[in-house]
């Protein structure tokens, strides 16, 4: 007979079997948000708790690391708690604990996966390790509970943006990603360097309401022999140098049509590959993911031509775009599912490729 302490060392868990009521804590910390949730069966939120952090990172521009991580340690426990209260159940209630172990910051995801740890072995319940971009696409099981694979998703989030082809709910292929920087990375950038607030992406969308999207002329780029890689690199130095050259010209910008123009250049790279992408590789359904697809151009973008192509579409709410512990959790279900149990000596990866084999990995 095996003895608990086994159980403990392997994430094995002796509490509960999986099954479709299994209450799920799930806990990400990749990058500036502490988000605990608790979710069931995969598909339904019970509590959905989110720390941000914004107006700590603001003054920089951008996301510092260090300050992440430790405010991720102070917030965690008590968010916690709320998320178990708000849930209406107890901490003994819950079947497995899931975490975010990668991609992202090394440090912030190190201090949920630590705390996932101990919550696990203190309940005696598995331990999930999920991929940040695969619950990405999980937001889309939580807003949509009839959806299935296989589908095409588009993720762009933060320093991601890729076409992922969803052949299981585990069963995942990079079709396409980008090369250099991200969709994410340039909002942020082109909002820095304009002066006008971060997260760069909110701002920029709000600015550009109604203004004219071919008031600049900015650049789309292709990558030779690889139709549905992305680069952004070009992009984001083509809004610096516009904006330098004003600046030595003491020329004026039109800041809406600026903004409407670069959420128009970044749609363009990213809706024609993602519809393209279906049609070559059969996949009838196309999904959306990512706090890059709250963008309200790329949004409207994806209906037209979806619909013109023949797809049905999932695109989560705005409120399930970004980063949260909910979209974990559903992951989680489906990760459990395939045997994806951690055991405690599993560790954070700062990138993973969101086709990853957990078997491979935990075997390296």
């Amino acid at each position: 007979m095996t003895d608990r302490s086994t159980h403990r060392k392997h994430g094995i868990g002796t509490k509960n079997s999986q099954n479709d009521d299994s209450l799920i804590l799930a806990i990400e910390s990749s990058c500036d948000e502490t988000a605990v949730a608790v979710v069931r069966g995969g598909r339904r939120i019970l509590s959905s708790e989110i720390a941000s952090q914004i107006e700590m990172h603001r003054i920089y521009g951008g996301v510092v690391p260090e300050i992440a991580s430790r405010k991720h340690a102070e917030v965690i426990d008590g968010l916690s708690a709320l998320a178990i209260r708000n849930a209406g159940i107890s901490l003994a209630d819950i079947d497995a604990v899931a975490v975010t172990f990668a991609p992202g910051l090394i440090g912030a995801l190190l201090v949920g996966l630590n705390y996932a740890k101990g919550v696990a072995m203190a309940l005696d319940v598995p331990l999930i390790p999920v991929h940040h971009i695969r619950g990405h696409v999980a937001a889309n099981y939580l807003a949509y509970p009839d959806l299935e694979p296989p589908f095409m998703c588009l993720v762009a989030s933060g320093g991601h943006t890729l076409l992922l082809g969803v052949d299981g709910y585990t069963d995942y292929r990079v079709i396409g990603s980008t090369r250099d920087d991200a969709a994410g990375e340039t909002f942020d950038k082109a909002a820095r360097v304009l002066g006008i607030g971060y997260p760069g992406g909110k701002v920029l969308d709000s600015l550009s309401a109604g203004a004219n999207p071919d008031a600049y002329f900015l650049p789309r780029a292709k990558v030779e022999g690889s139709p549905f890689d992305m680069s952004f690199s070009g992009l984001k130095t083509a809004i610096i140098n516009l904006v330098h050259n004003a600046e030595q010209k003491g020329a004026e910008l039109d800041l809406p049509g600026l903004a409407a123009s670069i959420c128009k250049a970044i749609s363009d790279q990213i809706v024609p590959r993602a519809v393209n992408a279906c049609r070559e590789y059969g996949y009838k359904k196309l999904c959306a993911a990512g706090g890059v697809v709250a963008n309200s151009v790329l949004r409207a973008d994806l209906a037209r031509e979806a619909s013109a192509a023949g797809l049905d579409l999932y695109v989560p709410p705005v409120s399930l775009c970004g980063d949260n512990a909910a979209m974990i959790g559903s992951q989680a279900f489906y990760e459990w599912a395939a045997g994806s149990i951690a055991d405690m000596e599993i560790n954070a990866y700062a990138t993973l490729s969101a086709d990853y084999l957990f078997g491979k990995l935990i075997s390296n």
